[in-house]
């Protein structure tokens, strides 16, 4: 069972939020906070094996993981980290999305964290997915609906454990602390502000509008470039 506290954002607003892709989020984010327009998002490729499942909204489960040494931890001490951690990821503020870096280093992804076992847990205990710059595998056995963005693919878990849990991680360029509310699909992730989230809507919507008219003629088979002209103008003054 899982403990889903009531979030500092109304569920209407994720609900509003996951209507739109996240390269429209992104979009919508340079207009309502256009000093994040370099920070805030995933900078680096991560590998979507589900790309045709929707958008993810929801705050951040944070985990730093390492698989190419073995945990220093005695037997007993290890099993209540675990559940510590388990613990952690399921309670708090709901939906929640794991977001893991592999503090590796150049051997960043050695052990895959994340496979069967891991994506129908963390989906039991409330999760939408897993962003990571880690590995993961099982992918035909993989908790159905769990979203999952990764590093790479790979066979082994090796010595894979969670190092810490609760603190601040960087994952594929993008800062993540937990509770921050992340929207993602299959083009990567992006931290969104609590206090911006309500005004991205709208912000995507006019997006859209501005984009249609370019879009029409770009598809037309009256296509010129006077007419694209034109509609580069007619976007400009959509506000």
């Amino acid at each position: 069972m899982t403990n889903s506290a009531t979030g500092p954002l109304p569920a209407s607003i994720l609900e509003a939020l996951g209507r739109y892709d996240t390269p429209t989020i992104c979009n919508a984010m340079e207009i309502v906070a256009p000093e994040r327009r370099l920070i805030g998002y995933t900078t680096k490729q991560l590998v979507c094996p589900f790309p045709d499942l929707p958008p993810i909204v929801g705050y951040a489960r944070t985990v730093a993981i390492r698989s190419v040494l073995k945990s220093s931890l005695p037997a007993e001490e290890q099993s209540k980290r675990r559940i510590e951690y388990y613990e952690y990821v399921g309670t708090g503020h709901g939906p929640r999305i794991s977001v893991i870096q592999d503090i590796d280093g150049p051997d960043v992804g050695y052990g895959a964290f994340w496979g069967e076992v891991q994506s129908n847990v963390h989906k039991a205990l409330g999760c939408l997915g897993v962003i990571t710059d880690g590995s993961i595998r099982d992918i035909p056995q993989w908790a159905p609906g769990f979203q999952a963005l990764a590093g790479s693919i790979g066979p082994s878990h090796a010595w894979v454990h969670a190092e810490s849990f609760g603190g601040e991680v960087r994952v594929a360029g993008m800062t993540v602390k937990s509770d921050d509310l992340i929207h993602a699909d299959q083009h990567g992730a992006i931290v969104i502000p609590l206090d911006v989230a309500a005004k991205l809507p709208e912000a995507a919507e006019l997006c859209g509008r501005r984009e249609t008219p370019i879009l029409e003629i770009a598809r037309s088979p009256d296509f010129s470039l006077e007419k694209l002209k034109a509609a580069l103008k007619r976007s400009a003054e959509i506000h």
